[in-house]
């Protein structure tokens, strides 16, 4: 097989159609209180009627921003703020079927498992839900805060910061809703499924390498849900820390979505390694989060 393959025709029609109707889910969000002083707990509702959850932290005073903080593929135990400026509205939305707040019966909850969930057609898999997770959690953050958000629309600055299955799904969602305005994806996943399935690794990109050897069938899928495809249609100032090693996700498709961002909207910081630790770990991780705070404050 070539190492790449040509994006379907009606790739930018299927994403059109996707985000017009989760755009149009009623999300009913309720928020109650958390053990954590200033941080509220949510619910909302996604695409295909789930209910979803997601923490919720406002600033002491005016909301100036605000951030959609994702989570790689083991969901989110705890909140990291260091991504969001101090004045911000951060919300942490977990995707469908991810511990701990929106676990899911029918949806693996482990991410080999969960990266093959309805991949049988491009209207089932998950990651098209996960993608349209990222837009509901949009709409009901926009409904928590009483605001609009986006400032192409008048409203609050809106970031959106991913890493690894946060920063692959977030290249997926970005580029179909104008309300974002800033990104940041770290070390991020499904890009150039081609070159990175020809990878042996640890993550959830063995399992998919495994069934697509099964089933070839399935590759009329995954073009769609391309990472580095999408992410060429990103018009929004975006850093793409990509890591030189991974154990778990190929560097070769972390660099294929940090390429295919138009270069005069994206900002590459080459790490030393990702998914594991190493000597200067803090020192970059650091300076990235220093760069995201600042990309995604208010202007």
């Amino acid at each position: 097989m070539a190492d790449t393959r040509a994006e379907p025709d009606d790739f930018d029609d299927f994403w059109s159609s996707l985000v017009r109707r989760a755009r149009e889910v009623v999300v009913q969000p309720t928020s109650a209180g958390s053990p954590e002083p200033g941080t509220r707990l949510v619910e909302f509702t996604s695409l295909d009627g789930l209910r979803l959850g997601g923490w919720l932290t406002l600033p002491p005073g005016e909301i100036r921003s605000a951030v959609i903080i994702a989570h790689g593929y083991g969901g989110r135990a705890a909140l990291d703020s260091r991504w969001a400026p101090a004045d911000a509205a951060v919300f942490y939305p977990i995707a469908r079927g991810m511990p701990t707040l929106s676990l899911i019966d029918g949806i693996p909850s482990v991410g080999r498992e969960h990266v093959l969930h309805g991949i049988q057609s491009r209207d089932t898999y998950v990651h098209g839900g996960c993608a349209a997770d990222v837009w509901c959690a949009i709409s009901a953050l926009e409904e928590l805060l009483g605001a609009k958000l986006g400032e192409r629309h008048g409203g609050v600055r809106l970031g959106y910061f991913g890493p690894s299955f946060g920063g692959g799904i977030g290249a997926l969602a970005i580029p179909w809703d104008d309300r974002i305005d800033a990104a940041s994806l770290y070390v991020p996943a499904f890009g150039a499924h081609v070159r990175r399935l020809a990878i042996p690794n640890g993550g959830s990109s063995s399992a998919l390498r495994d069934w697509v050897q099964e089933h070839p069938e399935a590759w009329d899928v995954l073009d769609y849900f391309d990472a580095a495809t999408a992410a060429s249609r990103i018009d929004v100032p975006t850093i793409i820390a990509a890591a030189r090693e991974d154990p778990s996700v190929p560097p070769v498709g972390q660099f294929a979505v940090a390429d295919a961002v138009p270069q005069r909207h994206r900002r590459v910081m080459a790490m030393t390694a990702g998914h594991r630790s190493y000597p200067e770990e803090e020192a970059e991780m650091a300076e990235y989060a220093a760069a995201t705070r600042a990309l995604f404050s208010a202007r």
